[in-house]
């Protein structure tokens, strides 16, 4: 189908669902767009063009473990802390599809305690230690928001404990048409976490952190138990001076998913898919955590042109394509400074739970992290 058909397809959506999809930062040219680039060899657009290299040694710094270095760090962090410089940003627009296909945020990690409720309870815990409130940012989804705000109630305020949606499109058939579902409806999906930015400014939440002298925006995964507030790593990230640090892990027989490398000499994050192909992902011995501290105000003020991979799906027995963006493509517009941290042990930062198998297994990890 042309172009220009699903133009009209789309200019002849129900009232009620354009509302809904302008809310959420729909774009019908951007969809359009898309459209034309379908046909054979999407495998071949999603990968980076040019030089493509291994990160050096030298790429890749460490986070102060003892000494002057640590408390040196650690009196940065805290400091920023105590001013309130720093926010929290939570990626909670996931669905425990392995737990159930539940809201994953109301999972519990422990008795009586979900994924969200040890996110609120490190957020109390900041408060009483530094005298003030680091805001913690929910991004949610359209299915993930209700059942989060119901659960958070009264205790957001819309500012210091809110939650903002992240965008979503439609799906398209492959010949690029607009795809409907088996009811013959248009199937709307969320275009993924690289999101974040645009809908964080959105929000307002961004302007208003920082004319209330915010620096600093902490950015991770909601199931990964190990993206704790620590105040050296924030002093790091401070230290360095740069817009952007990413924390990193050593890679292990399994990990699918991004890491670093060096894309036309700069250094990048780059999920594994949109590797050349013949690069040897082996030759990257770190993988990206999805867990990063930024500059507020980079971030407010980033201009981009984000890229949209091209991804197929199957829903229910149809085949669909939706175009999504990934947050690690934030390091292309601001130079990150990477940082291995540890990934075993109390200390790990990287504990990601994904099915009750993971949870099983970290279940010592998230007494220990809860009780703290």
């Amino acid at each position: 189908m042309p172009p220009t058909s699903l133009a009209a397809e789309l200019a002849a959506l129900p009232a009620a669902l354009s509302v809904r999809l302008a809310a959420r930062g729909f774009s019908a040219d951007k969809l359009v767009t898309w459209a034309h680039t379908l046909g054979p060899g999407s495998e071949a657009r999603n990968r980076l063009a040019g030089r493509v290299e291994p990160v050096a040694a030298s790429d890749v710094g460490s986070p102060p473990v003892a000494g002057e270095g640590l408390e040196r760090a650690r009196a940065v962090g805290e400091a920023a802390l105590a001013r309130g410089e720093l926010a929290v940003c939570v990626l909670a627009g996931g669905m425990a599809t392995r737990m159930g296909g539940v809201v994953k945020a109301l999972v519990e990690v422990l008795p009586g305690r979900t994924f969200l409720d040890v996110r609120l309870g490190e957020r109390r815990a900041l408060a009483e230690r530094y005298g003030r409130e680091a805001p913690l940012w929910l991004m949610t989804s359209e299915p993930t928001e209700p059942r989060i705000a119901e659960r958070l109630g009264g205790a957001r305020d819309g500012y210091a404990l809110a939650t903002f949606e992240q965008f979503v499109s439609l799906r398209l058939r492959p010949d690029g048409a607009l795809f409907r579902d088996a009811a013959g409806e248009p199937s709307v999906y969320a275009t993924g976490h690289g999101d974040l930015p645009d809908a964080l400014c959105a929000s307002g939440l961004l302007a208003s952190f920082l004319a209330r002298g915010g620096r600093h925006v902490w950015i991770s995964n909601l199931d990964n138990l190990g993206a704790r507030v620590d105040p050296a790593i924030l002093g790091w990230h401070i230290g360095h001076g740069g817009p952007l640090t990413v924390e990193l892990v050593d890679k292990r027989a399994g990990d699918v998913g991004g890491g670093p490398v060096r894309h036309a000499g700069r250094p990048i994050v780059c999920e594994h898919f949109r590797l050349p192909v013949g690069f040897d992902p082996a030759s990257v011995p770190v993988f990206n955590t999805n867990t990063f501290l930024v500059s507020a105000a980079a971030l407010a003020a980033l201009v981009f042109e984000w890229t949209y991979v091209e991804v197929h799906k199957e829903v229910g027995e149809l085949e669909a394509v939706q175009f999504e963006r990934l947050l690690g493509e934030l390091s292309v517009p601001l130079t990150p400074s990477f940082l291995r941290v540890p990934r075993d042990g109390a200390a790990s930062r990287f504990v990601p739970v994904k099915d009750t198998r993971d949870l099983a297994a970290a279940a010592a990890f998230v007494e220990a992290a809860a009780a703290g």
